[in-house]
């Protein structure tokens, strides 16, 4: 069972949302940021350091005390609002015609602890203390969490009828994406949504494990402090999305190297054939064609191949496109991490050809996000950055389940999901609303 409430949130009026939502704060370096950021993009907040000239480091003291400074400011200009009730909202997001829709709640600092809250991969404490600095200076949660629930009847039509009544927000933006907002505001709905929530058992971190991890320990040390603590403040829960699981798409999150460990491109590919089925997709091999190349091949290849099935990689090497398909034997389908291909090629590739033992610490790799599409990984080798990519066969959110269920953790930058929460269209404060 889980618990969750509503809140009122400190948001945009209808006329600044578009101006003051903004991509999240790490999706963003600090020189995209400042040059992405309007007058009100919330930006000036997540990322205070835009505003320094130069560019401030991250986690300087200044930072700090500015992304405060400039939280007060939105709202001394009335670009953020404190709201006058608590709600629920409805948020929805359109990629390439695809909508999703999550409830905008508050999670329970308990859930996460007891693990009914449920994570999948580890989180570094350098980044946890970056946002407990943030959430605590702030005394707010200003970017969500985006967690995931399984399918859920009741929910799934109080969905269908909100998203019939008219929106609070309605924007397009400049990356393409839509994004909509509904205010749920009556007492009966309400009430269900947080029923239905009981009778769920588990919900699931998609993305923001850091958040999450933080906004917990803020929690606790709010806790700690308070001598007439009774439960029910504010700073027991903690801003998130919640989207059924049957909505949400993971993309695929590759690799590329620096380099192939000494070995020539023959050699290397000799090296793979051990446990892969190798073949070229150069432009021979299009319409069922046949390449005569030995390999490695030396055709045009101007067509990316991108895997179709679970343990098909795709490799970009030498100005050719590859098939690798892992060979039976080679991965373990009965164990919910052995059947990732993160796994697969960590095991078979990145640790016993290439020798690279730690993808959190070792600067060889690197990792590009399904987002940027199979043309990025052809960019960073065809410019000489890189020696070889790879793209996988994205992860199943049957997987991510399975693997959080089970206590497992994915290794490093498994899953890439798309579209991102847009920051900026509502922000839970840490202190009990009146």
């Amino acid at each position: 069972m889980v618990k969750v409430k509503p809140f009122a949130a400190l948001r945009p009026p209808k006329k600044y949302a578009a101006e003051v939502a903004s991509r999240p704060y790490d999706v963003l370096n600090s020189e995209e940021a400042k040059a992405e950021a309007g007058e009100k993009s919330l930006l000036h907040i997540i990322k205070p350091e835009i505003d320094f000239d130069p560019i401030a480091g991250e986690h300087e003291p200044r930072v700090y005390a500015k992304a405060v400074e400039n939280l007060k400011k939105w709202q001394a200009a009335g670009w953020l609002v404190q709201e006058n009730r608590e709600n629920y909202y409805l948020y929805a997001q359109t990629m390439d015609g695809r909508t999703q829709y999550g409830f905008v709640l508050c999670a329970y600092v308990d859930d996460y602890l007891s693990g009914a809250i449920k994570k999948h991969e580890l989180t570094r404490k350098e980044k946890e203390d970056d946002r407990m600095r943030h959430f605590r200076d702030q005394n707010a949660n200003v970017e969500p969490v985006f967690l995931a629930f399984r399918d859920n009847a009741v929910l799934a039509d109080i969905i269908k009828r909100t998203i019939a009544g008219s929106p609070e927000y309605d924007f397009v933006a400049e990356d393409g994406i839509g994004h909509t907002l509904w205010v749920i505001d009556d007492d009966d709905t309400i009430a269900a949504i947080t029923a239905a929530f009981e009778g769920i058992d588990a919900m699931y971190i998609a993305d923001g494990h850091h958040r999450t991890a933080a906004s917990v320990r803020i929690g606790v040390e709010k806790r700690e402090q308070n001598p007439a603590h009774r439960g029910d403040e504010e700073y027991n829960y903690f801003m998130a999305v919640a989207f059924p699981q049957s909505e949400l798409h993971i993309m695929d999150y590759n690799r590329v190297v620096k380099d192939l460990n000494g070995l020539s491109a023959k050699q290397f590919i000799e090296a793979l054939q051990e446990s892969f089925e190798v073949e070229c997709r150069c432009d021979c091999t299009l319409d069922g064609g046949v390449c005569e190349c030995e390999l490695p091949c030396h055709c045009p290849s101007t067509v990316p191949y991108r895997p179709d099935r679970l343990h098909n990689f795709s490799m970009y090497l030498e100005g050719v496109w590859y098939s690798l398909t892992a060979k039976p034997g080679t991965y373990n389908d009965a164990d919910p991490i052995g059947v990732l291909d993160v796994t697969v090629l960590s095991n078979l590739v990145l640790d016993k050809i290439l020798g690279i033992k730690d993808l959190r610490t070792d600067k060889r790799i690197d990792f590009v996000g399904g987002i940027r599409g199979l043309e990025e990984l052809k960019k960073r080798v065809d410019s000489g950055e890189m020696a070889v990519a790879f793209a996988l066969y994205p992860v199943s959110m049957d997987q991510l389940i399975n693997i959080a269920d089970t206590g497992n953790i994915m290794p490093p930058k498994t899953t890439w999901f798309e579209p991102k929460l847009r920051s900026g269209l509502f922000i839970h404060k840490l202190e009990n609303f009146s």
